[in-house]
């Protein structure tokens, strides 16, 4: 993720961030400009006196005003939304449909954990261009569950997760019993919105026979190749070919998995080249665009020598390596599949002139 900055002060400020611990200025982040913006009181409207909003600090005359996504009293969301508007949820929240029960104890601070995570992975869509309101499938929008008692995992648009994963203890323990050398919230919601995208971008976008020449045949029986893999374990070989064990599942587990995969290594080139961070004496260029402006092969020549780089800061500090894994030639292929429908996709919305559709 890229640096933000005060847009009062100019002080470092966070994607999180509600308030400029330099100058005070209230803070909010702006989907449509994909920023964390400095905001001003500009009193409320007649229609809700109760909803205060706000114009940003040093504004344009034609901008519009602004308000909180409504989640924001739970402490859950600092995204702003247009005032005028009658959807009182911003861009991310609006694609909830089911929140925990916040009567229950510990689900506000669950809650908060899957929207900051969820919000991550919604950035990363709109900073590659992807749509979220189906219209570019026939499945319906991109839609997210959190629920209790729930299997995590993803259908015809809708992403379950289960509480319980924001819970550290019992993610590290579901982590050592599925023997996973790596287990987060936010990997959670890249793998699972990569069974969505695998609607929009290769099942609806032409791309099967391509796909099925890297992943295999999807058409693979998947409940009892998922039996299989937790019954017996995963392939044998999967290490040569796969970037996980749980790739080695079945074509649409493997492609979901590279998705999340190539989610990772973007948002964590992104975040390196803001820093200016350098693995093993490799510059990242401020001036590049990791998510639109660089070729494939480029990206994994940043990314190896910094994931080295990162697993050495790691083990110092007597941690687990920043990223265990290792990716066998043939993930490579896989990986560079996903980079190239990700990008065909934006490409083919510029040069027809349509504009993405970000909204329900």
């Amino acid at each position: 993720m890229k640096n933000f900055a005060c847009s009062n002060c100019g002080n470092t400020v966070y994607f999180e961030n509600v308030k400029c611990m330099q100058c005070g200025s209230t803070l909010g982040f702006d989907s449509e400009d994909l920023a964390v913006v400095a905001i001003t009181d500009a009193g409320s409207s007649e229609a809700t006196p109760e909803v205060p909003i706000f114009r940003k600090v040093s504004a344009r005359p034609d901008e519009g005003l602004l308000r909180y996504c409504a989640n924001a009293e739970f402490g859950v969301c600092n995204w702003l939304t247009p005032a005028g508007e009658s959807n009182v949820f911003c861009k991310a929240c609006d694609l909830n449909r089911l929140i925990p029960n916040l009567s229950e104890s510990g689900s506000l601070l669950a809650w908060r954990a899957l929207e900051h995570a969820k919000k991550r992975l919604v950035y990363s869509l709109m900073r590659f261009g992807l749509p979220f309101d189906g219209t570019a499938s026939t499945k319906g929008p991109l839609t997210f569950d959190f629920v209790r008692n729930a299997l995590t995992g993803h259908l015809d648009g809708v992403v379950t997760i289960d509480v319980s994963e924001a819970d550290a203890v019992e993610r590290e323990r579901q982590r050592q019993q599925f023997d996973e050398p790596y287990r987060s919230l936010l990997g959670h919601l890249r793998h699972e919105s990569g069974h969505y995208y695998w609607m929009v971008l290769v099942e609806e976008g032409g791309r099967l026979d391509e796909f099925r020449k890297i992943f295999g045949d999807e058409r693979e029986d998947y409940d009892a190749a998922l039996s299989r893999h937790h019954g017996t374990g995963p392939a044998p070989d999967w290490q040569e070919k796969h970037v996980s064990a749980y790739a080695s599942a079945h074509p649409w587990e493997d492609w979901a998995e590279t998705w999340a995969h190539y989610l990772h290594m973007v948002d964590a080139l992104d975040t390196a080249a803001a820093e200016g961070m350098e693995g093993h004496g490799l510059r990242l260029d401020l001036r590049d665009d990791i998510y639109s402006g660089v070729t494939f092969e480029a990206l994994m020549a940043r990314w190896i020598p910094l994931t080295i780089a990162l697993n050495s800061f790691s083990r110092s500090m007597g941690h687990d390596d920043f990223y265990p894994f290792v990716i066998p030639k043939p993930a490579y292929a896989k990986l560079a599949f996903v980079h190239r429908v990700i990008h065909a996709h934006t490409e083919q919305a510029a040069t027809t002139g349509k504009t993405l559709n970000l909204t329900l």
